[in-house]
């Protein structure tokens, strides 16, 4: 589904307004006829007046508002799915988790800048695939290769350091997982961008790479941090109390290593970027996928949008309907029925 304009939506702030005007409408009609008789007079002067249908009407004009709004707006929903021809690479982002990640000798800190960058190149992708790897102590499938975008930047926003129990930096295990994430069948030009400091405890990487590079996977590091580095802090409900300290109770300071990084990058072909300006890290990553052939997939994707504003415009206009035709005096029916006992108090 997807909703022509949104731009309308900003008339459902009239809602509250609404109904913020009807509270006072009803304070000052009460203080009004406080003046006018006591309520027990009132209630017999009109027997019939129900203290319940003026705010049932409010309510049918509310839900009608927000009917011709969600009419403005014009959702649409897909009502047939088809395949297309596409041409693009897939690409494969694997981002660092580890409690490292949190150190914030880089604004605001390590994990978050990893995730405006990858959210900065998928922006500025066009028809290639996307997928997600987090890993830490061990390497964690986030999102399969997709043309959707949208729920990349929602599983991107998802990631956070406490998501993986083992910690560690196994860049060795997110470049194994990587190469089962592309498509044998239609044989794409593969990329794999890492975000990390660059501190690994998983050994073997170098292999790892040259396999990938075998596997036809370019592999592109990122360097996300600084090499004077900063402490890793302890925090609760998003406060730091304290920062990590090592067995002798000194604070450990967490440095960028990029050696690692430029290493990998080397041996599956790639090139080794400082992520520390995120227009630089975007305009590199531009060029590099530019000198990348293109390969045609197939992706499928709704087409044949229907308009469905009609039924929120016709809801809308019963509603109003229903709100000319009510009146605010008690329906009779109701009013045989003498739930609340008025008859006895009114002295029939």
């Amino acid at each position: 589904m997807i909703l022509e304009e949104k731009i309308y939506l900003w008339f459902l702030l009239l809602i509250p307004a609404v109904l913020l005007l009807y509270l006072v409408f009803r304070i000052w009609q009460k203080s009004a006829r406080s003046k006018f008789a006591k309520p027990e007079l009132l209630s017999y002067l009109s027997p019939n007046r129900s203290s319940f249908k003026p705010f049932l009407k409010v309510l049918l004009i509310v839900f009608a508002l927000a009917g011709l709004v969600l009419g403005l707006v014009n959702p649409k929903i897909g009502s047939q799915l088809e395949t297309v021809k596409r041409e693009g690479v897939d690409i494969v982002f694997a981002v660092d988790v580890s409690k490292s990640m949190e150190a914030e000798d880089i604004a605001p800190n390590r994990l978050e800048k990893s995730k405006q960058l990858v959210r900065q190149i998928i922006g500025d992708l066009g028809s290639d695939r996307v997928g997600i790897i987090a890993y830490a102590g061990s390497a964690f499938p986030q999102l399969p290769i997709t043309t959707d975008y949208g729920s990349a930047e929602m599983f991107l926003e998802s990631l956070n350091t406490d998501m993986i129990s083992s910690q560690g930096t196994a860049i060795g295990d997110a470049i194994d997982l990587a190469t089962g994430f592309f498509d044998d069948d239609q044989q794409t030009n593969r990329v794999m961008f890492i975000l990390s400091d660059g501190e690994d405890h998983g050994g073997n990487i170098e292999d790892m790479a040259r396999q990938a590079a075998e596997a036809g996977i370019r592999i592109y590091t990122i360097g996300v941090g600084t090499t004077k580095g900063g402490p890793i802090p302890i925090k609760r409900n998003g406060v730091i109390q304290n920062y990590k300290k090592d067995n002798q109770g000194e604070t450990v300071i967490t440095r960028l290593d990029p050696s690692i990084l430029q290493e990998i990058a080397k041996e599956a072909n790639g090139e080794y970027i400082n992520g520390n300006v995120t227009a630089e890290v975007t305009e590199k990553v531009q060029e590099e996928l530019l000198t990348i052939e293109k390969t045609e997939f197939e992706a499928k994707q709704f087409a044949d949008y229907k308009s469905q504003f009609q039924w929120f415009v016709g809801l809308a206009i019963l509603l109003l309907l229903l709100d000319v035709f009510m009146l605010e005096r008690k329906t009779g029916w109701i009013r045989r029925l003498n739930l609340f006992n008025e008859k006895r108090r009114t002295g029939e």
